[in-house]
C-alpha cells in the first residue's frame, strides 16, 4: 500500500528543515540531533508507576502498566539506534505504550554505545541485564516465570541474541521475544535494502555507518552475536513476535529470521506492517496508524505472556 500519508508529510517536513543524514555526522552529533528531534514529541502517556534504577550496573527504567495485574510479566526492553545512538529516555514513550497495551511491566535498559564501546559490549550488557531481571523479578513485583525480551532495530538484534545466549547457557528461561524491525544479518544484501535504501529514516549509507561504528572488523559480521541469523541452531528458542515495515531496508531480513525460527520449530507471529517505515514505533506519538499497530502488537504479546486465550 502507499506510504502512510502522515509519515509522508513528516518526511517532507524533515527535508524542508534540512536535517542531515546520520552518515554525514559523527556519533556525538548524531546523538545531539536525535535528542533535538525528541523535543518535538507530545507528553508521553501516563503509566501506573515509573522507577529509575540500576540493572547489573546499567541505567534502567521500570514501567508498571495502568490497570495491570499485581505481579505482571516483565519485558526487558532494548532501545534502537544502531548501537550508536538512543537511550532510555529516548525510548520512554515507546516503553510506556508497550507497558499499558501489553499489561506488562517493562524494564528499559541503557546499554553501552559504540564506538566508545564496540561489539560485543552491547551484547554483554543486554545479557547481564536480562540475567539481573530474572534474579530480581520477584523483588520488582513481577512474575519471574513470565520474563521476556524485546527491542526495536538494534535493540531487536540484541533481544534476538540474548534469547539464543540464554538458551545456550541454560537460562534465564524466557517466555517470549518481541523483535521490532530487527537487524538479524549484518552480512546481508536483501531485496528490501535495495528497494528502500534511500529512506530518510534509515538508508543504506546509515546502515553502513552504524556497522562501521559498532563492529571491530568486518569479520564480526559473521559472529552470531552480531548476526543472529547465523546461530548454529534456532531450535528451542522462546516464541517470537516479529514486526516488519513495508518501506524498511530491514524488512526482508526480519521476515527471513521469522522463517528461520519457524523451520526450527519455534512459534512465530510475523506482523508485516503495510505503509510503515523503519522506526515507526518511535513515530507513534505523531502517527495514528503507527500507534494503532504498536498497541495491537503489544496487546497480542502481553496476552501470550499472561497465558490467556
Amino acid at each position: 500500500m502507499p506510504l502512510d500519508p502522515v509519515i509522508q508529510a513528516m518526511l517532507e517536513q524533515m527535508q524542508l528543515m534540512g536535517g542531515r543524514a546520520l552518515s554525514e555526522l559523527d556519533p556525538v552529533q548524531a546523538r545531539a540531533q536525535s535528542e533535538a528531534l525528541a523535543r518535538f514529541a507530545p507528553p508521553p502517556p501516563p503509566v501506573a508507576a515509573v522507577e529509575d534504577l540500576a540493572a547489573a550496573g546499567l541505567p534502567a527504567r521500570l514501567y508498571r502498566p495502568l490497570g495491570g495485574p499485581e505481579r505482571p510479566p516483565l519485558i526487558v526492553y532494548f532501545h534502537g539506534g544502531g548501537w550508536v545512538i538512543g537511550s532510555v529516555q529516548g525510548a520512554d514513550a515507546t516503553c510506556r505504550s508497550l507497558a499499558n497495551a501489553a499489561g506488562c511491566a517493562v524494564l528499559s535498559v541503557g546499554y553501552r554505545l559504540a564506538p566508545e564501546h564496540r561489539f560485543p559490549a552491547a551484547v554483554e550488557d543486554a545479557q547481564a541485564a536480562t540475567a539481573w531481571a530474572a534474579a530480581n523479578a520477584a523483588d520488582l513485583r513481577c512474575a519471574p516465570s513470565r520474563l521476556a525480551v524485546a527491542g526495536d532495530s538494534a535493540g531487536g538484534n540484541l533481544a534476538a541474541v540474548v534469547a539464543i545466549l540464554a538458551r545456550d547457557a541454560g537460562g534465564p528461561a524466557l517466555a517470549g521475544q518481541l523483535l521490532v524491525y530487527p537487524a538479524t544479518d549484518m552480512r546481508g544484501d536483501y531485496p528490501s535494502i535495495r528497494e528502500n535504501g534511500e529512506s530518510l529514516l534509515l538508508s543504506r549509507a546509515d546502515m553502513a555507518w552504524f556497522g562501521a561504528n559498532y563492529l571491530r572488523t568486518d569479520a564480526d559480521r559473521d559472529d552470531p552475536r552480531a548476526s543472529p541469523m547465523l546461530a548454529a541452531s534456532h531450535a528451542e528458542l522462546p516464541p517470537a513476535v516479529i514486526v516488519t515495515a513495508e518501506y524498511d531496508p530491514l524488512r526482508d531480513e526480519g521476515a527471513a529470521y521469522a522463517e528461520k525460527l519457524r523451520a526450527a520449530g519455534v512459534a512465530v507471529d510475523l506482523r508485516q506492517t503495510p505503509g510503515m517505515v523503519h522506526g515507526f514505533w518511535s513515530l507513534a506519538p505523531f502517527v495514528p496508524a503507527a500507534a494503532a499497530a504498536l498497541a495491537d502488537t503489544a496487546r497480542a504479546f502481553g496476552t501470550a505472556l499472561r497465558g490467556q486465550p
